[in-house]
């Protein structure tokens, strides 16, 4: 599917629910893609982007911003903290705030630096064991102590568990932001993001319908 078809899409999703066209922003998905795929995503004017690994990014995104301007890119991926300041350098947003060791590390980090990217707190909607992200119960204390932090929280994200209705979870997340005043919502994929701009999405994360599919494994 083309970019300009997700756009479309998109812009047509946020005019059904009632918002405005451009109330949804996609982030382009690029991790283990191909160069040759991303820079046609970037020749088509397009400049925001969603990474997984810090490492990855490092070694394609100062290059490309070299050759194509300001660009954003946003870590979707989980981050180590012996690697937050080498994020901090090269991302525009983090979506993946998931602990509060993690939170005071960027608030110390932001101190020192002068500046700090834009946070998304990550939320263990579905409370599964194996995944990253503060479970819905504990989120008001969290985004509590990273407001102490002065931490620059511009709202939430959620990765809905794969066997279970998606929307479940995005109206979940929507009802925690809203609870605590946040705006941005961060959820919806590929399959999805359709549902998510319906219950109220900012940032929706499109991969694999962008580029097709990858040829490693994320």
């Amino acid at each position: 599917m083309s970019l300009s078809e997700i756009a479309a899409r998109i812009e047509a999703a946020c005019v059904k629910a009632g918002r405005a066209p451009d109330a949804a922003q996609l982030i382009a998905v690029s991790k283990v893609q191909p160069l040759e795929r991303v820079t046609a995503v970037l020749d088509q004017g397009h400049r925001l982007f969603g990474e997984n690994r810090v490492q990855e990014a490092a070694g394609k995104w100062p290059d490309l911003r070299d050759q194509y301007g300001d660009i954003d890119v946003h870590l979707i991926g989980p981050l180590q903290s012996n690697k937050t300041r080498q994020a901090m350098e090269l991302f525009q947003a983090i979506h993946s705030v998931d602990r509060p060791k993690l939170a005071k590390t960027i608030a110390r980090l932001a101190q020192e630096m002068g500046h700090c990217p834009d946070i998304f707190l990550q939320i263990n909607t579905g409370e599964e064991p194996q995944k990253a992200g503060v479970l819905p119960a504990e989120t008001d204390a969290f985004v509590a102590e990273c407001r102490g932090l002065d931490l620059p929280i511009q709202g939430l994200m959620c990765i809905p568990p794969v066997d279970e209705e998606p929307s479940l979870h995005f109206a979940l997340l929507a009802k925690l932001a809203n609870r605590n005043g946040l705006y941005g919502l961060s959820m919806g994929m590929s399959g999805d993001f359709e549902s998510a701009i319906a219950l109220g999405a900012t940032h929706v994360r499109v991969g694999s319908a962008i580029f097709g599919e990858r040829t490693t494994q994320a």
